[in-house]
């Protein structure tokens, strides 16, 4: 007989509590790790198949690019508010605001897109988008800021383009260069106040939005007569104009450095008094890690989408390896500041894709930029007319032929080469399937399956903390 009827009761219950205990340790999820810096690598136009032609370019069929070998991976779906097929400006603004955006509208929610005006000059630099068109949304950049950290937008376009623009101003129209420059220009007429002192990094293109218009030696340049480099220098800021310059800077002082006139030069033809974008990288990370609070910098390797425009995949190969070696460089550097990532997340994603596809069943280790050569014999491979043809095509661009003629591996595989496009068009569009991303480090977890460009903005900003 059970002297004590309540024990085997409270044992029951206790037993129970224990097992739902361990069960909720082992269900919920594990605490976020927060990120003191962030590196947001985008390269501009880095569809999937660009991808696989650089791999295969550089290291072959069974090899892997460097950003390849991140831990997480994720699918990005990349439509607009307004479009299926977005441009630059719309996904990069959804990366850096949460929100999805029109075409041609950078980081404004709701905004439609205005063209600016000419000037006297010819150029088109008056801003016509009126009060009340959208709402500007704060980016990650700018919220990064607000929190005491450094930020910095590094490109190789010109830094007025739709994806560096994208991280610190809001404009209804993409085209508005002029006016985009002066939102980054601090305490000057129609400096955007969220940046507080400034960006305290900024490299790459598009000197004429930053300096006055001169008939003859500045055609393109600021019709409101505004020196931006000169009011840069005023307010304390290092600026370069060279490679050499850039080197010489030393980190205790804000930096700007704009290496050209309009984009810099494609990697092949790159002049030396442009700096890589490896080495622009480099400098930014010195630069911005003496902030104690972290900081966020945004890397672009933009001239991946002119050659994709330029129907030219030699090009677009050799600015994709550009961008690997940048991003390995950025992940050696961080590694020796930071072991183990603990404190710092690197996402590299594409903002969108292109119409490039690899086709025609070419052998392993023939060359990507080269005519098909059949797997069962290396033979060329031939149409149904029977004429030769590359393993890289696109969908449409101005390269189609009426008549289709024999292409040699000579004419493949030249530098000026531009292969042929199934539909005529004045310039090659974007593709508009989804991207892939990768990412390591300190609140890189949750980067899987398939999800929204908004969504990246969600996962950086919980990564910070904010």
């Amino acid at each position: 007989m059970n002297k004590h009827p309540m024990t085997r009761t409270r044992l029951a219950a206790l037993l129970l509590a224990a097992c739902t205990l361990s069960a909720q340790a082992q269900t919920a999820p594990a605490a976020r790790p927060q990120a003191r810096n962030i590196i947001f690598f985008l390269g501009d136009g880095m569809g999937p198949t660009t991808i696989t032609a650089a791999r295969i370019f550089k290291a072959g069929e069974d090899g892997l690019l460097n950003f390849e070998r991140l831990d997480r991976t994720a699918r990005i779906k990349t439509y607009s508010a307004d479009a299926q097929v977005t441009d630059s400006a719309p996904s990069m603004g959804a990366y850096m605001t949460g929100v999805k955006i029109n075409n041609d509208v950078i980081s404004m929610q709701d905004a439609k897109p205005v063209a600016p005006a000419k000037d006297a000059n010819g150029n088109a630099s008056i801003d016509r988008c009126g009060a009340g068109n959208g709402s500007s949304p704060m980016t990650i950049l700018e919220l990064a800021k607000a929190n005491g950290k450094a930020v910095g937008a590094v490109t190789t376009t010109e830094l007025t383009h739709a994806t560096p623009a994208s991280t610190f101003s809001h404009v209804c129209d993409r085209d508005m260069g002029y006016s985009i420059a002066q939102q980054v220009v601090p305490g000057g007429a129609g400096y955007n106040e969220r940046l507080k002192d400034g960006v305290d990094v900024l490299m790459g293109g598009g000197r004429m939005h930053f300096t006055p218009f001169d008939k003859t030696r500045n055609p393109k340049g600021r019709g409101d007569g505004r020196d931006l480099m000169a009011e840069f220098a005023a307010r304390g800021y290092f600026v370069a104009n060279t490679r050499a310059d850039m080197q010489s800077a030393l980190p205790n002082r804000k930096f700007v450095g704009i290496y050209a006139d309009s984009h810099l030069d494609y990697a092949a033809k790159r002049r030396p008094e442009q700096p890589t974008l490896a080495e622009m990288t480099a400098k930014s990370i010195e630069l911005l890690s003496k902030n104690p609070k972290g900081f966020f910098l945004m890397v672009e390797g933009g001239k991946i989408d002119h050659a994709l425009h330029d129907t030219n995949a030699r090009n677009a190969m050799t600015e994709t390896v550009a961008f690997d070696e940048a991003i390995q460089t950025a992940v050696e550097r961080m590694r020796a500041l930071d072991p183990g990532l603990e404190n710092t997340l690197i996402v590299v994603t594409a903002d969108h894709d292109h119409t490039m596809v690899l086709n025609g069943y070419p052998k392993r280790g023939n060359p990507v930029l080269d005519i098909v050569r059949g797997y069962a014999n290396g033979e060329p491979t031939r149409d149904a007319d029977g004429k030769t043809f590359t393993t890289l095509v696109f969908g449409n661009g101005p390269n189609r032929p009426d008549v289709r003629a024999d292409v040699s591996s000579a004419q493949a595989l030249a530098e000026d080469y531009h292969q042929e496009t199934g539909i005529r068009w004045s310039s090659e569009s974007h593709g508009g399937g989804d991207v892939k991303l990768y990412a390591a480090g300190a609140g890189s977890a949750p980067f899987k399956g398939t999800i929204e460009n908004t969504r990246v903005f969600d996962l950086m900003k919980a990564a910070f903390g904010f």
